[in-house]
């Protein structure tokens, strides 16, 4: 009953009373239904913001990386010479960084 709550929920894009009725329609009674769902519910939300976390976090250091990078190439051509900016990096990790934070659910 598991997998076919998964399909409804994950693939079909099911809403939740949706999948409930389903479920009871399958024959489960409604408060095992309810559990089931709820349960699958919280699955999602943590497999989610597991990935939302790994988002911010590389995000954030692809962001860094790149502005410390810079800095220290600017440093480097202090007395005129040439430096690099690494925009690419910084503005790469920052979307990601942002789309980790806007994925993030309680």
């Amino acid at each position: 009953m598991y997998d076919y709550a998964v399909k409804l929920l994950v693939k079909e894009k099911k809403t939740e009373q949706e999948v409930i009725d389903s479920l009871i329609n399958q024959g489960i009674d409604s408060e095992s239904a309810i559990a089931v769902v709820q349960n699958l519910q919280a699955q999602i939300r943590e497999v989610k913001n597991k990935q939302a976390n790994k988002d911010m976090l590389y995000g954030a250091l692809w962001c860094i990386g790149g502005t410390v990078v810079t800095f220290v190439s600017m440093a480097a051509a202090e007395g005129g010479g040439t430096y690099y900016m690494f925009w690419g990096a910084i503005i790469f990790g920052a979307v990601q960084f942002i789309r980790g934070a806007a994925a993030y659910k309680k």
